[in-house]
């Protein structure tokens, strides 16, 4: 017997109604991809779940007060609402984002390559550096979208939302990205590419 899952609006509807346990069913629905939009940002796991939590509290005002409108779109005003409280702090501090699983830990590091030997393990760790410098490089529109495409597992429709561009302009900054990307590859690091 296949289990339904209940949808966004049908919780927050429950949650509106007093059922503080469809709050808990969102918050652990949308976690991961809340956190790690949050984390790509701040770089800092303590800091990340301090936004995570204050993201969650705005939340709670706004569908208590009755002001929520985003019929459907509920993951995506939740990040959009991540991302901004991230932003604000990033430019407190003036950091550069790393790319960063939902757990706090380097991305390239958890990557699985399949590599025969402690070699190989060690050449895969000082390409993914590379790699990881170079996408610093790129202009900061074209990083937002290949961070939150590739690695927030974002589809172009929600990075249009959360970026308020269209998704043409979210496709054509990663494509942008990619290509700029390959470039500072075959400068930077020719032996990546080969």
């Amino acid at each position: 017997m296949k289990i339904q899952r209940i949808s966004d609006q049908e919780l927050i509807k429950n949650y509106v109604s007093g059922n503080d346990a469809c709050l808990e069913m969102l918050i652990k629905r949308y976690k991961s991809k809340v956190y790690t939009s949050i984390y790509l940002v701040v770089q800092d796991a303590y800091i990340a779940e301090d936004i995570f939590q204050e993201t969650f509290i705005k939340v709670i005002k706004t569908l208590k007060s009755g002001k929520y409108e985003e019929s459907g779109k509920f993951q995506p005003w939740v990040i959009r609402i991540a991302r901004n409280l991230a932003i604000d702090y990033y430019r407190k501090i003036r950091k550069v984002p790393t790319i960063t699983t939902e757990d706090g830990e380097d991305l390239f590091e958890r990557l699985n390559f399949f590599e025969s030997n402690a070699e190989d393990l060690i050449i895969t760790k000082q390409r993914d550096q590379v790699i990881r410098e170079l996408i610093k490089q790129l202009p900061a529109d074209q990083k937002e979208v290949l961070i939150l495409r590739n690695y927030a597992d974002l589809s172009f429709k929600e990075i249009a939302d959360l970026t308020q561009v269209s998704i043409n302009t979210a496709l054509g900054r990663m494509r942008y990205a990619l290509i700029n990307l390959k470039k500072l590859m075959e400068i930077h690091a020719p032996h990546i590419c080969r």
